[in-house]
């Protein structure tokens, strides 16, 4: 509480969940599974698939079935929602991970579309997955984290 008794202000302090959209969910749980080594959390065929990531989620929702309204008597309703176009999500990883990763991703055949050291240091790659979300490895120092 603050000095006069009033509640201190609410602030949004941590992301739990970041969503992307691909069409073909069976592609986007192979792409993020088999070559990002992501741990399959729950998975609803032709709608969604769910990685867990510490304690984190991504979600990756087909969006044509998630922009249906849910049911009137739904256990659990969800409103509608998607994005269109390419989405954008960046893992951490340490400088001498960004090589293993720039290696590992070109043995499966996934194109490096950028791959440079920022101004105030730490570097990125970036690349695409199956849906063509633009998806990224940085050090976590390009935003003044600590690595």
């Amino acid at each position: 509480m603050a000095g006069d008794g009033a509640p201190e202000p609410l602030h949004a302090a941590k992301v739990l969940e970041t969503i992307l959209y691909a069409n073909d969910i069976d592609a986007a749980e192979r792409f993020y599974s088999n070559i990002l080594g992501l741990e399959v959390y729950a998975r609803a065929p032709t709608r969604q698939v769910f990685f867990k990531l510490d304690d984190q989620m991504l979600l990756i929702f087909n969006p044509s079935e998630t922009v249906i309204p849910p049911k009137p008597d739904a256990k659990l309703p969800v409103p509608p929602h998607g994005a269109v176009g390419h989405g954008h999500v960046c893992f951490t990883a340490s400088a001498d991970e960004i090589d293993r990763w720039k290696e590992h991703l070109q043995s499966h055949d996934v194109t490096i579309e950028a791959d440079f050291l920022w101004p105030s240091g730490g570097r990125s790659i970036y690349f695409r997955d199956p849906a063509g979300n633009c998806l990224e490895f940085a050090e976590p120092n390009i935003w003044g984290f600590k690595s």
